[in-house]
């Protein structure tokens, strides 16, 4: 499937004001900050899996591959800066978003200058599959985000019809340059397990610091909403455990398994109006360019 870079500017600092950071989902503080969280990592984590696919870009002869390539960078850059104009609103709603990323930059510029290429290319692997984990479970199921502010749905609706469209660009780079079919397997598990272990104690302590800064640290009941949330209904980490075995198996492919009903749907519409107009109070984002 190619990738499109689809330039949509969702203006959130215009559209949402800072007041409204922490309760921009139906589910309330807890699990708007659950997704607050995760936004923080994307602008560095964005420019992390772009250079480690640019390390390969020139190895590459495929066409196909070359062009999903250019796709998957252009959707990240923009990915990165929509959540960076989002970073910037949690900052001025008082949350330490910037000094997060920063934590976040200095451990992947660590990563950079440590791990060979082959490596880093693992843990965008990595954290590639997790993005497309979540994204899955956003398209397939609308009670992830129904009923939230319309502009913040449209926003991750968006985010994850694309890092579905490339959720195979970086695996098949990888395998692409493997050396050879052990060592490959080998070490894209081994990245996954430190990974996972990394990228879920870091998403923990952005949560409890975002919580925290907004007076919710003692909240018992916004915390069994959140884990309702994660585990039950609708069960964001509890849906991921089968597909994040999969991973682990040696015929593992990204594209492996049926896809989400909605996400044509959500394709043909990817401009993403009707999304941010469903509650006739926020105008669609504007669509700058497509490629």
């Amino acid at each position: 499937m190619q990738p499109i870079r689809r330039d949509l500017d969702f203006n959130i600092p215009e559209q949402l004001s800072p007041a409204d950071v922490g309760t921009w989902h139906k589910q309330g503080r807890h699990v708007s900050h659950f997704f607050n969280a995760l936004s923080v990592f994307f602008p560095e984590g964005e420019r992390f899996f772009i250079h480690s696919l640019r390390n390969y870009r020139d190895q590459i002869t495929d066409p196909k591959l070359q062009r999903d390539i250019l796709g998957f960078i252009g959707q990240e850059a923009m990915h990165g800066r929509e959540h960076v104009d989002f970073n910037n609103l949690m900052d001025s709603a008082g949350l330490p978003a910037s000094r997060l990323d920063k934590f976040i930059g200095k451990l992947l510029s660590g990563l950079k200058k440590v791990l060979p290429n082959s490596m880093q290319l693992a843990v965008t692997l990595a954290l590639e599959h997790f993005t497309a984990m979540m994204a899955d479970h956003v398209l397939r199921d609308a009670k992830v985000l129904d009923d939230s502010n319309p502009r913040m749905a449209a926003l991750w609706r968006w985010h994850a019809l694309e890092e579905t469209e490339h959720k195979a660009v970086a695996y098949d780079v990888f395998m692409s340059m493997r050396k050879g079919p052990v060592s490959g397997y080998l070490l894209r598990c081994t990245m996954m397990v430190l990974t996972s272990l990394s990228f879920w104690l870091n998403a923990l302590r952005n949560l409890v610091r975002m919580v925290h800064r907004d007076g919710g640290l003692g909240d018992l009941r916004g915390w069994g909403r959140l884990a309702r949330f994660l585990f039950t209904s609708p069960g964001l980490f509890s849906k991921m455990f089968r597909p994040y075995m999969a991973y682990f198996k040696p015929g593992f492919h990204p594209w492996q398994g049926p896809q989400p009903a909605a996400f044509e749907a959500v394709r043909r519409d990817a401009d993403l109006r009707t999304a941010s107009q469903q509650a006739g109070a926020y105008p669609a984002p504007t669509q700058k360019a497509a490629a």
